[in-house]
């Protein structure tokens, strides 16, 4: 029980994360001065490096050790998991995405509008959802 309260506390870190870095991109996209800028910027940093990287490597690590620990019959029987495992890997591609969006304001490339931020926010709550439904409820 305690890697799953481990991995528990590390995913609710990586999360908010994931639901803040893109808030911060349309702030980011939406300012005009310098002093913004610079100050998004520094934000942006220290919330995807110091706190989402972070939280995506140690969810990763305890859900990896419970997984080692589940049952290898019982794994080849759980498509919940399968489906759960595909929707971690398209979260992680996310996370490194937001990390591309991250380097792309830090030398000033960023071509996207607050517009496509504010959109791309909503992804990681569908995932979510969607997860902790396949985790708690194992449809299938």
């Amino acid at each position: 029980m305690w890697l799953k309260a481990l991995h528990l506390i590390f995913m609710v870190t990586w999360f908010a994360g994931l639901f803040y870095l893109p808030r911060l991109f349309v702030y980011h996209a939406s300012s005009d001065d310098k002093i913004s800028d610079e100050r998004f910027k520094v934000m942006e940093r220290k919330l995807y490096f110091g706190i989402m990287t972070p939280g995506l490597i140690l969810t990763l690590i305890f859900g990896l050790w419970m997984l080692q620990d589940y049952a290898w019959a019982a794994f080849g029987a759980a498509g919940w998991l399968h489906v759960k495992l595909s929707l971690i890997v398209i979260l992680c591609i996310y996370h490194v995405f937001c990390g591309k969006c991250l380097l792309d304001f830090k030398h000033n490339r960023n071509q996207r509008s607050h517009v496509f931020f504010r959109w791309m926010n909503e992804l990681p709550v569908l995932l979510l959802v969607a997860i902790i439904i396949l985790a708690t409820v194992k449809p299938f």
